[in-house]
């Protein structure tokens, strides 16, 4: 072998060599800046099936609140004002007699208010809320209608607070409905809790007396609230919702009910609550919104008046509301009185005494007999 033979094949070694670190060093550069054509394939390797995720079940849709909801109106606050006396009248037989105001969600409302004459009880006067029934709003006073009936409870010893409702004569704010909205209720709780702060009056005696849309609120007032000792209501609108909208609207829809809307036209109070849903659709907002539901937590015993020829409200009601109490541990009296109208005229003496003995019984805490 010749000695530059040997050097010529350690060249091409080293040529060789070199040609393969300028491979892998491109190869390299491009894997690090990632210019790879093609990459390697991944060996595929076993791994176990992931379990299908159930579906979740989907919650009901719960109903939306209304402010008609017992339970929302429960949650509301009435915390009444100071009661102002803005007008003294002429005095009854044994009681004096103003105009006064207070307020309720900001708004002045009047009502008539009758304060007894002598020696104040020491713990003051017992209180009876007068609840009136429909009159146009644009027609109402403060100081008309209902004279008799305030006269007997005022005459036997009651501080009585009869307020106008909103819209009502010189009160402040629109008037509404009994039925689909909860402000005359509001504005009754508000009075009650006003009168209650009257020096003269003691806030632990406390009844609560309606008529016709005034025992609807009542029955409504005596389910939020449970600092009524006692309720009285005379042809009161206090069926379920579905025949209040369906039976009576269409037993008297060729006149006025006691019920019309706030500007006296026909009743439209049922709008106001039936874009919610139908009866038949969700029977449980219905119930939501409705007194009968609740009247095992009545807070006091219960006294219905009805007319048999009662044609504004149907005697039906105050019957159905009595068997329903009669399935709870309240305590209720019924008096139908045969032949009767409305406003119970031809028995109006005997349903006020009857009324009177019941809250005396009741509210003052006095023995039947008495």
């Amino acid at each position: 072998m010749k000695p530059d033979s040997g050097k010529t094949w350690v060249s091409r070694v080293a040529v060789s060599i070199l040609a393969g670190l300028t491979v892998i060093i491109g190869l390299i550069t491009a894997a690090c800046s990632g210019d790879l054509v093609g990459t390697p394939t991944a060996t595929a390797t076993a791994s176990p099936t992931a379990a299908a995720t159930p579906e979740p079940t989907p919650e009901p849709t719960p109903t939306p609140l209304h402010p008609l909801m017992i339970e929302v109106m429960r949650q509301h606050s009435y915390p009444g004002s100071e009661v102002v006396i803005e007008e003294r009248l002429e005095p009854g037989s044994n009681y004096d007699r103003y105009v006064a105001s207070y307020s309720s969600e900001d708004l002045k409302i009047y009502a008539l208010l009758t304060v007894p004459q002598g020696e104040r009880p020491e713990s003051g006067w017992p209180i009876i809320v007068f609840n009136h029934g429909y009159i146009p709003p644009t027609e109402y006073r403060t100081t008309e209608r209902y004279v008799a009936y305030v006269d007997a409870f005022a005459a036997g010893g009651y501080i009585v607070f009869r307020p106008d409702y909103r819209g009502h004569g010189d009160s402040e704010g629109n008037p509404a409905s009994a039925y689909g909205s909860t402000d005359y209720t509001i504005d009754v709780l508000n009075a009650m809790y006003s009168v209650m702060r009257y020096p003269d009056a003691d806030p632990e005696r406390v009844g609560m007396w309606g008529h016709s849309m005034g025992g609807s609120i009542t029955l409504r007032a005596m389910v939020v609230s449970d600092d009524i000792k006692a309720g009285v209501i005379w042809a009161g609108v206090v069926a379920r919702y579905p025949d209040l909208m369906e039976r009576w609207r269409r037993r008297y829809a060729e006149y006025p009910t006691p019920t019309p809307g706030p500007d006296g036209s026909s009743p439209s109070w049922y709008l106001w609550v039936l874009p919610y849903s139908s009866y038949e659709e969700d029977p449980e907002f219905w119930a939501s919104i409705d007194p009968i539901t609740y009247l095992d937590e009545l807070s006091g015993p219960r006294q219905l008046h009805h007319g048999t020829a009662d044609d504004s409200v149907p005697v039906e009601y105050s019957e159905y509301l009595f068997e329903q109490l009669q399935e709870t541990e309240v305590i209720a009296e019924l008096y139908l009185y045969e032949g009767d109208n409305h406003n119970i005229s031809l028995n109006l003496w005997t349903a006020l005494q009857r009324s009177v003995e019941f809250f005396d019984q009741y509210v003052k805490g006095e023995d039947s007999g008495s």
